[in-house]
């Protein structure tokens, strides 16, 4: 079968699907309406982003899990509200609440997983990814309230808990028996791989 068969295009349009109705649902919350218009004006704009600034396609897992995507939303807005809460009152507290750029080596190959990880822990206040190293499977967060190396082990486990929520939520198989296993960073199995 070759690669332009209108089996392919279609199966190619099946799995965009979902990024095309994102971008459409991105655009009626950018204008803040919910309307016809803003519904056709978004599919008009979704056509011509993705037909004039091709992506490559986006691999998905094939696997959702409705009860852990819920399960994702509600901690997320949870720990949006922690988050906005802890940095305002470090902004009363006086005296400097301690910052640093900590490492986070993830365990999946996966981008979908990883841009969740790290959209997650970027939009919590508190908390920014400054880096993405997408070939090591690396962040690197930019982290305020911190002031000793256990507040960094638990911002860098905190992340590492998002990567494992994504995972639960729309991650393979393959990634899922990684993260129930405990298996170790992406990159340390990567050398440990090259030193064979």
């Amino acid at each position: 079968m070759s690669p332009d068969s209108p089996r392919q295009r279609l199966r190619q349009l099946w799995t965009q699907l979902p990024f095309f109705l994102w971008l459409v649902v991105l655009w009626m919350l950018l204008w803040g309406q919910f309307t016809v218009l803003a519904a056709v004006t978004g599919l008009v704009i979704a056509v011509f982003v993705t037909t004039v600034f091709r992506l490559p396609t986006a691999e998905l897992s094939g696997r959702v899990s409705l009860r852990y995507g819920l399960l994702f939303v509600v901690v997320f807005l949870g720990a949006l509200i922690r988050g906005a809460l802890t940095v305002a009152w470090q902004t009363v507290t006086p005296g400097h609440p301690g910052v640093a750029i900590i490492r986070v080596p993830l365990r999946t190959d996966d981008d979908l997983v990883m841009a969740h990880t790290a959209v997650a822990t970027s939009l919590i206040p508190g908390s920014l990814v400054v880096e993405a190293d997408r070939e090591r499977r690396v962040l690197y967060l930019h982290v305020i309230g911190v002031r000793s190396l256990d507040d960094v082990e638990h911002q860098r486990q905190s992340a590492l808990r998002w990567e494992a929520r994504a995972v639960r939520a729309v991650g393979s198989r393959a990634d899922l028996a990684l993260i129930r296993s405990g298996a170790p960073a992406y990159e340390q199995r990567l050398a440990q791989e090259g030193t064979r």
